[in-house]
């Protein structure tokens, strides 16, 4: 079942519910920058085991709404906090991948938790994806700046440049390519904003807040959301098991793919 939720005055949410009778719930939140397809063989495997799975497309992504502003932390935050009041989401699995993730933690503390009884983060771009004083591990800010300029002068170069950093094992060049092509249904404005809030946003203190159960899982071969940051994850929040994807990139959902679905479900049922 497909959806579009107003959130705020002429901005709307594109939501796909696949297996809206399913026994148990995931509300999956993608990364930058592509749109809630990211998860397409976590779609095709889930349901038939029996689970509910929701993807929604941030603002400015894939079918949503594209409004100029709205793209901090906070508004995104309460983008999801809109689609869980509109489907009455309880008891469900928060899932969110890199900056997804981020945006995950911040819902997590901004609105308590409503409704998550689980959350699950894949490569999160928290606590920090840049680096800072007291955070060394992140990204050089320099990198970010590269990618703002580069999205405003030449987008896809930037997308394949991005393309090549997110696989650590080989995938086929059409794969590649659709991927590609996820990051081209964005606005260029929003995959810009949303690269600018990784300069402002920490979550040091949000990663505090979590009181769910939370898996982190995490590539040690990641080179944009660095392991450091999945270590930083596991000390913050109180009770998280953090599971190391060996040979594994940014994109651990096809990286490892069985792995990864599989460690998924097995944290759903325990």
């Amino acid at each position: 079942m497909e959806y579009y939720i107003n959130v705020e005055p002429n901005v709307y949410i594109y939501v796909e519910d696949i297996n809206p009778t399913g026994r148990k719930t995931i509300l999956f939140i993608h990364g930058w920058p592509a749109n809630h397809n990211l998860f397409e063989y976590q779609y095709d495997q889930l349901p038939k085991q029996g689970y509910r799975c929701i993807g929604l497309d941030l603002r400015g992504f894939g079918q949503s709404s594209r409004p100029w502003s709205g793209y901090n932390y906070n508004r995104l935050a309460d983008d999801i906090r809109a689609v869980v009041d509109e489907l009455q989401l309880r008891d469900f699995t928060l899932g969110g991948h890199s900056t997804g993730g981020g945006i995950a933690i911040r819902y997590m503390a901004r609105h308590k938790g409503y409704g998550v009884s689980k959350l699950a983060l894949f490569a999160a771009a928290a606590p920090s994806l840049v680096q800072r004083p007291n955070f060394p591990y992140g990204l050089p800010e320099q990198d970010v700046l590269n990618i703002i300029q580069d999205t405003y002068e030449n987008r896809p170069n930037m997308l394949r440049g991005f393309g090549d950093l997110i696989f650590h094992n080989y995938v086929t060049p059409s794969l590649s390519d659709w991927v590609f092509n996820l990051g081209l249904q964005a606005s260029s404005w929003a995959t810009a904003e949303i690269a600018n809030t990784w300069l402002h946003e920490e979550l040091f203190n949000d990663l505090t807040e979590i009181q769910v159960p939370t898996l982190i899982l995490h590539g040690l071969d990641d080179k944009v959301c660095l392991f450091p940051l999945a270590m930083a994850q596991k000390r913050a929040i109180s009770d998280a098991e953090l599971i190391p994807f060996e040979a594994c990139g940014h994109f651990l959902f096809y990286d490892q793919l069985k792995r990864f679905n599989k460690e998924l479900v097995d944290f759903i049922e325990r």
